[in-house]
């Protein structure tokens, strides 16, 4: 297990201890000496409940939970809990099961309706860009260029004219920065943020995104406008003569009047339409919204009442014809919070509740940096002009304090070994950067840590949950290697429970047995046969022979079937007609066939017999288990049961 993480045996024991000191959640039973409290069993009785269809009264449902218990003792005496693959799969488990409690919900909450607040609103932007990616300059240079432009823009120089100039989003530098109307949830967080607070004409200062600088300006506000579902003709321009560009101007207004004189427009923009994607329905594009379309397409669009037509207009891709269908507004709340929370989780608003959760309990736990000490190590960097081989040795082995937790410590060797491993790059003011954040990492995640192992005894339903994946986990795997996997692999102890049990596996039809052998020709068939002639081979290796010696050209397949069930099995044991090739395997027969009127052995039924077996094995280890970790119940606590 990973250093830093409380073994499985100490958190469940503290919690059983937990809870036994608890005068309220008294013992309701011993299961092979180990205590069981009201609370696990009242948890689990109501949990099984919920998902039944028919309601268990109490009585029958601690005939089931007995057996549970007893299982999960066999699993511990075993030591399956110690393993570690039990032990990572079982940490991944209640990693995830605690993440809820490990951000503040309400900051969470709070984002997404202010969210929510902006979806109501469109917000007209420009921008000047200088992309992180762009060749010839550094990013000092870079950010230096963009604080020259906040000056200039200061000082009233022209917020299009510089955007002309010098922003590299060449699809908005030529209208002057303009991006036109955004909506929310669809730029970086702090692009957006400023789009939406910084007042009209204004403009932000320098943000960083993740692609880039920018200084957004603001130039208007609007109430959102919504969805519209429209049908449109296109007639293409693009690329297109004068002369040809004048003729589907031409076009476009006969449509014009072919479709408001009542021809059907839908049938019109199918015959006319030069839109591919939308042409074969009818004109018919999806739902959009503000910045999904060319602005002349959009303006035209929202400015139409239902069921209208608009006159033909121009876009820089050809001429139009819009039909409006329908419009709506921004979706409900209720709707439109689990997209607004993927959207938010995929930027640093969404670190912002786990990380408010994270200073509530780093008060808690009154865990902090050790400043003195941090400083004298920076010092001791600097001085050197950068950590060497010989201090990287010393800080890898150093019990110096550099954070607490409590009265716990967090030692430099241990932030080292977990944070810095590979050690440092860089000169020696960024090799202190970087060992203020390795000792800032490891202490919250060793907070996290803490609270995580800490809410085992503090919340009752999170305690409930973790100790019931851990012992479901157990349970199943257990189960497995006593029952299921056993009864699929012990060859032996199967086939003497089948002919133990013969008498519950007749069939009342014979059935044809054999092995059938498949040839891509009749050629290579008759070349199996001389082979075989040569080397004769057992049902159970003839296939291994044959793929050896004939490689893919030649297939084996066990087959066992009644009269009926299958047209080649009829043909070569039950005298049928000869069905036609199918494939490629155009030649077959068989191999040491046979008809026999019962199963031979248990492969001849094994379906029925694994499971019939599971059972046996089950009830025969439920005795055992019965008799090795007997359950004793204080009745008087049972009745308190609810």
């Amino acid at each position: 297990m990973k250093k830093g993480l409380i073994s499985l045996s100490v958190l469940v024991g503290a919690a059983i201890m937990a809870q036994a000191k608890a005068p309220a959640d008294p013992v309701l039973m011993t299961v092979g000496g180990k205590p069981v409290t009201l609370s696990e069993f009242e948890y689990l009785y109501h949990k099984n409940n919920a998902q039944q269809s028919t309601p268990q009264d109490i009585e029958e449902y601690l005939k089931l939970f007995i057996p549970y218990r007893q299982k999960v003792a066999a699993a511990e005496e075993m030591g399956l809990d110690k393993s570690e693959t039990f032990a990572n799969e079982f940490n991944t488990y209640r990693r995830d099961l605690a993440a809820p409690y490990m951000t503040d919900q309400a900051v969470e909450d709070s984002i997404i309706a202010a969210q929510y607040e902006r979806m109501k609103e469109e917000v007209d932007v420009s921008h000047i860009m200088v992309f992180f990616q762009q060749p010839g300059s550094t990013l000092e240079q870079k950010k230096a260029l963009m604080d020259s432009l906040l000056t200039c823009i200061e000082a009233g120089e022209s917020f299009d004219s510089l955007a002309v100039k010098y922003s590299a989003d060449m699809s908005s530098a030529r209208n002057g920065g303009r991006m036109g109307y955004i909506l929310a949830n669809r730029y970086p967080a702090a692009f957006e943020d400023a789009a939406y607070t910084v007042p009209v004409g204004g403009h932000s200062g320098v943000i960083s995104s993740p692609v880039g600088y920018h200084i957004v300006k603001v130039n208007d506000r609007r109430p959102a406008r919504g969805q519209v579902l429209v049908e449109h003709i296109l007639r293409l321009t693009r690329g297109k003569s004068p002369e040809e560009a004048q003729a589907q101007k031409h076009y476009i207004d006969s449509l014009y009047t072919i479709v408001t004189s009542g021809a059907s427009f839908e049938a019109v923009a199918a015959a006319n339409s030069e839109d591919p994607g939308s042409a074969s329905q009818g004109g018919k594009l999806p739902w959009f919204g503000v910045g999904q379309m060319v602005p002349q397409f959009e303006d035209v669009a929202f400015s139409l009442a239902d069921s209208t037509i608009s006159e033909p207009f121009e876009t820089a891709y050809g001429y139009h014809i819009i039909k409006r269908l329908a419009g709506k507004g921004i979706e409900p709340f209720e709707q439109a919070k689990s997209n607004i929370a993927s959207v938010i989780a995929r930027d640093e608003r969404g670190q912002l509740p786990a990380k408010r959760r994270l200073e509530q309990f780093k008060k808690e736990y009154n865990a902090k940096v050790d400043a003195k000490a941090m400083q004298k190590l920076a010092r001791q960097i600097e001085k050197a002009g950068g950590v060497d081989s010989v201090m990287l040795t010393s800080f890898m082995s150093s019990k110096t304090p550099v954070a607490m937790i409590g009265k716990t410590k967090i030692t430099l060797a241990e932030v080292m070994a977990n944070e810095l491993p590979n050690g440092f790059a860089g000169d020696a003011s960024q090799q202190v950067s970087q060992l203020e954040g390795a000792v800032n990492r490891r202490l919250d995640a060793l907070v996290l840590e803490t609270k995580q192992d800490n809410l085992m005894t503090e919340d009752p339903a999170y305690r409930n949950l973790v100790n019931e994946y851990r012992d479901g986990m157990l349970m199943f795997e257990v189960q497995d290697i006593k029952v299921w996997t056993k009864a699929k692999n012990d060859k032996e102890g199967l086939e003497k429970f089948f002919n133990d049990n013969k008498d519950k596996y007749l069939w009342d039809a014979p059935r044809f047995k054999s092995r059938i052998i498949f040839a891509e020709s009749d050629s290579l068939l008759s070349e199996v046969d001389k082979y075989l002639a040569e080397n004769p081979e057992s049902a159970d290796s003839v296939a291994v022979a044959l793929r050896k010696r004939f490689g893919k050209g030649v297939k084996v397949e066990r087959v066992l079937a009644a009269r009926g069930e299958n047209a080649i099995t009829d043909y070569l044991g039950f005298d049928g007609e000869k069905p036609a090739p199918s494939g490629r395997w155009i030649a077959y027969e068989a191999y040491q066939p046979r008809i026999i009127e019962q199963p031979e052995e248990a492969a001849d039924v094994r379906g029925v017999v694994i499971t019939d077996y599971q059972d046996y094995l089950l009830n025969n280890w439920l005795e055992e288990l019965d008799k090795k970790y007997p359950a004793v119940v204080d009745k008087s606590v049972l009745s308190q049961a609810k």
